[in-house]
């Protein structure tokens, strides 16, 4: 006990002392605490004892102005609350207790906000009520008066701020106390070295910090007594929500990847392979966030407001809401909301429209659904979130509780992914303008598959395994639609290979069904957007090829075999798609192409392609190309035997495979991963082999075990590729 009355009046005794009559100059630990402050003083507290000396010390103008900025930012830094236990009360008195003593002598002044008046500001604080607190009150309140203007009365919020410390985070630290004891000493005129102030800093904190935590902390704000913790977990979920929906947009940008992938060293860090999968990913994440912040606020915030006592309300977080405590119903009707409401609806039906059965028209589908599904559907429900981001801005300047436009921070996340990707749209429906293209030949082949031949538009140049979009105005002028180029980048015109398998599909195929029977006579008109990137671009960095496409998935390969046949590996690069032409490269020196289908008849989609680099002179050493047919049974097989007989006595006098048609052995069945990458392993010892893969994705989970098995299990590496399928 007097250890209490002894710290009572040292801090009573520190306070008298007037402050403007202190002519120390300050120590250069304020100046690194205070980085805002543009004074230094060089002099340390504990080398000036003006004290022990007696002597006068006159201070610059300079001086005395950083002083009494330092004064009024150290006690503003700190706060009160770590003095309340050294006043007597046992514990440690948190927000919510000057609170309620606030609620209970505050009376309406002038204004619509609750006050107190500065003889009651003892009580508030838990000092009023000791013995000589009455005089330590007072000479606190003149002490403060000297760092804030207030007017005679106190409203809560003024109070707050006293009681809270700089940087909200709820926490004092020793430190904190540590600076404020020499800055205390200082102004007073008194000798306290930082080893003392350590001991002092050290006693507080013992007393005070009852846990050991390392800090005195602080929980309730205004809003915390009426919502509790359901208003910090729906802002916490806002927060992921600002960040993901800035995120989304950046995978999307295509023109952006496209040319963010000429560094090599960018293609180590960022997974532009994987940038639709990051796409989904993120979008994972929003529905999660949605969730989260949606459920809360509908399910514990709202009724709680609501709800609350109609006296806690208006003591706390009425000014929020003008003084009038809504009901459930008008808070659903506020604009901020109305507005999330709004947004939450027009994600749902996006992202439900984006997941696979919905986006491919799956027969699993009601025939209800199937009518009003399909790629078309996806692509048109995907623009809603124009409006979504339009809601996201209108919510976010509405906010409960929130009136400082500095503390809404949707816009600081949005403003550049969103400016960005308008560019990009802007960019592509400019540059898609100038793409006009006209059809040289167009082949119809079995399963509905359309070969395009276009001519090369002036300036178009692209690398192997590149895509492009296709717009065909007379099916819509709004639809663009990706295709890998089976063209090499050395061919004077373009092509492309498109399978019926969607409503676009279908409409296009229908049109150049009707266009080669006419002798291509009145043939639809085509625009083109790209050339775009994707992960078959990188098949340059590696020593050898794996191919492995499943049905119409061979594609994106076509191109690449093309190039290495001719031993052709150019780097390019322009403005436009960030290619331009420069020296020839080391490439490939070989490539295996593993082409897995169901039909026979799949084998005309690439036969003359496939011809033509059998038959290249280079083909021998350089392109091993192997088909495969799963509706056949294996060799060996009693129901096959005679077929492969006859298969290998024709091939071997006529050089032609009966069932591709062309000189590329078809083999029965399923391909044995195993042994494939078991003999790659073998043969090329020590090689870093790039495995490009593009079908359905039961299949890629396979193959990149398989990679990862013998690149440790051997000394060959394997890499694995996905393309988007």
């Amino acid at each position: 006990m007097d250890g209490q009355v002894k710290s009572k009046n040292s801090l009573l005794a520190l306070l008298k002392s007037s402050p403007s009559s202190s002519s120390l100059s300050y120590s250069s630990f304020y100046s690194s605490s205070n980085s805002s402050s543009s004074c230094t003083i060089e002099n340390d507290i504990h080398d000036i004892s003006p004290v022990r000396t007696g002597s006068k010390l006159k201070a610059s103008h300079e001086v005395e102005q950083c002083r009494h900025v330092a004064e009024n930012e150290a006690i503003e830094d700190i706060g009160m609350r770590f003095f309340n236990d050294i006043f007597g009360h046992g514990g440690i008195m948190e927000w919510k207790d000057v609170e309620k003593r606030f609620n209970l002598v505050a009376w309406t002044g002038n204004g619509p906000e609750p006050v107190v008046s500065w003889s009651e500001f003892g009580f508030c604080i838990g000092i009023g009520m000791q013995t000589s607190s009455p005089e330590l009150a007072r000479e606190l309140l003149r002490a403060l008066r000297k760092c804030k203007e207030w007017k005679s009365d106190i409203t809560k919020s003024e109070l707050h701020n006293f009681w809270c410390n700089r940087n909200m985070d709820g926490r004092i630290t020793e430190t904190d106390i540590k600076q404020t004891i020499l800055l205390t000493a200082s102004i007073n005129k008194l000798s306290v070295t930082r080893d003392e102030a350590d001991d002092y800093a050290a006693l507080i904190m013992e007393s005070v910090d009852n846990k050991n935590k390392g800090y005195i902390e602080y929980r309730n704000r205004s809003g915390f007594e009426v919502m509790g913790y359901c208003l910090p977990t729906a802002k916490g979920a806002a927060e992921t929500l600002k960040f993901n929906m800035a995120l989304i947009l950046l995978p999307v940008c295509r023109n952006t990847i496209t040319w963010l992938r000429k560094d090599p060293r960018l293609n180590y860090v960022l997974p532009f392979n994987d940038n639709i999968n990051f796409h989904k990913l993120i979008a994972g994440g929003i529905v999660v966030g949605v969730i989260l912040h949606g459920g809360t606020h509908l399910t514990c915030d709202f009724p709680r407001i609501s709800d609350s006592d109609k006296s806690i309300f208006r003591q706390t977080i009425a000014a929020g809401f003008g003084y009038h405590q809504p009901t459930y119903m008008e808070i659903l009707a506020t604009t901020e909301v109305a507005s999330g409401i709004g947004m939450v609806l027009l994600m749902a039906i996006a992202f439900s429209l984006a997941t696979k059965w919905p986006r491919r028209r799956s027969p699993v589908l009601p025939l209800s659904l199937r009518r009003v599904t399909g790629y078309n559907t996806f692509w048109y429900s995907h623009h809603l979130f124009v409006f979504v981001y339009v809601l996201l801005i209108v919510h976010s300047m509405f906010l409960f509780l929130t009136d400082k436009w500095i503390e809404k921070t949707t816009w600081m996340y949005i403003a550049f992914p969103v400016l960005l990707y308008a560019g990009e749209r802007i960019f592509r429906a400019i540059r898609s303008g100038s793409y006009e293209v006209d059809v040289m030949k167009a082949s119809l082949y079995p399963g509905k598959v359309l070969h395009l031949k276009m001519q090369k538009p002036e300036g178009f140049k692209y690398r192997s395994g590149m895509y492009i979009f296709i717009q065909c105005p007379q099916i819509s002028p709004f639809q663009w639609h990706p295709f890998s180029l089976t063209s090499g980048p050395q061919d004077e015109y373009l092509s492309v290979h498109i399978r019926t398998l969607g409503d676009w599909s279908y409409h296009i195929y229908a049109l150049f069904q009707e266009a080669v029977l006419s002798g291509l006579q009145g043939c639809p008109k085509l625009y083109l957007d790209g050339p775009y990137g994707s992960a078959s671009q990188d098949h340059i960095k590696y020593d050898i090829l794996v191919l492995v496409g499943l049905g119409i998935g061979a594609t994106p390969f076509i191109s690449i075999l093309k190039d290495v046949a001719n031993g052709v590996q150019t780097a390019q690069q322009s403005d436009h798609s960030g290619l331009r032409e420069c020296s020839l490269t080391k490439g490939p020196s070989k490539a295996y192409l593993y082409w897995v289908t169901r039909e026979q008849n799949s084998f005309e989609w690439f036969r003359d392609v496939i011809k033509e680099i059998a038959n290249s002179t280079k083909q021998q050493s350089v392109v091993e190309m192997h088909n495969f047919l799963t509706s056949v049974y294996p060799e060996g097989d009693v129901r096959s035997a005679l077929l492969s007989v006859i298969q290998a006595l024709h091939q071997a006098k006529n050089g032609i495979d009966i069932v591709s048609r062309t000189p590329i052995h078809t083999h029965f069945a399923r391909p044995n991963w195993f042994n494939i990458f078991s003999r790659l392993s073998r043969k090329h010892v020590g090689a870093k082999i790039g495995v490009f893969y593009c079908g359905p994705s039961n299949l890629a989970t396979e193959l990149k075990n398989l990679c990862t098995k013998f690149s440790t299990k051997t000394t060959t590496r394997f890499v694995f590729h996905k393309e988007n399928y």
